[in-house]
């Protein structure tokens, strides 16, 4: 078993890593039990990244500093894509006034890199910089159809966790739903992940025809019209991905 890490570097990352994208604030207790770092330890951590600004303290508890918001602007891979994709998820949300994200593939998950959305768009859980599972959103079902077996396969024996009464815990049904999404060029959500919200997404091609991202609309399942709204996500994530044949941003998959 893997204990915690001895680097002084190492267990600050820790700390902050031990904020999930539901995490408004921690409190010292919470620090401690999710690293399984001592507490002074984790009292004397925590004191330098507020110093640093990689924490903020209020009301005796921790929250993440803005200096991390500052150092992810500085980030070329996702400023660029973010920025190049701005405008298409734009013209999405006015066309449906529903949540478009962005998102990127990242290990066994969906990372949304930007999401748009506004008062008249469905509350959901989605945020920027969280993550939510492959197998279960539509973004996550496009890298996974267009991924390859093997990949899919590491996801299958990883575990297929059951969120909701209607998500697709066998992989063999699984497999046939991203064979479906691999044919039509979009992937589908149907409640499952969060009750009562439904999803369609497209796939980004690179110049070399690599899936770099992908485009959703999300909303209210009793709503959605998910193969109405299939060819406006997949124009866009086309349009998208035709500008960055010409203007290329650097895949966030490739980690050099």
């Amino acid at each position: 078993m893997t204990g915690p890490p001895k680097s002084v570097l190492a267990r600050g990352l820790t700390l902050l890593d031990a904020f999930s994208a539901a995490d408004t604030t921690l409190s010292l207790a919470e620090l401690t039990a999710r690293t399984g770092l001592p507490k002074p330890t984790v009292h004397r951590l925590a004191t330098e990244l507020v110093g640093w600004g990689g924490l903020e303290r209020t009301d005796g508890r921790y929250r993440l500093g803005m200096k991390l918001f500052e150092l992810g602007q500085r980030v070329p891979r996702r400023r660029d894509l973010r920025e190049a994709a701005l405008p298409y998820l734009e013209d999405l949300y006015e066309a449906t006034h529903e949540n478009i994200h962005l998102a990127v593939q990242d290990g066994p998950h969906t990372l949304f890199l930007e999401k748009v959305s506004g008062r008249r768009s469905m509350p959901i859980e989605s945020q920027v910089g969280g993550k939510l599972p492959l197998h279960c959103t539509a973004t996550g079902k496009v890298f996974l159809a267009l991924g390859s077996p093997d990949y899919f396969r590491r996801v299958a024996v990883a575990g297929l966790a059951r969120w909701t009464p209607r998500t697709i815990v066998a992989p063999g049904r699984l497999r046939q739903e991203l064979a479906r999404a691999a044919t039509s060029g979009y992937g589908v959500n149907h409640e499952e992940y969060e009750v009562g919200v439904s999803a369609v997404a497209a796939p980004v091609f690179d110049a070399r025809r690599r899936v770099l991202a992908a485009l959703s609309i999300t909303g209210n399942a009793a709503k959605l019209d998910l193969d109405r709204l299939a060819p406006a996500v997949r124009t866009a994530a086309l349009a998208l991905s035709r500008e960055l044949a010409f203007t290329p941003v650097r895949n966030p998959l490739d980690r050099g």
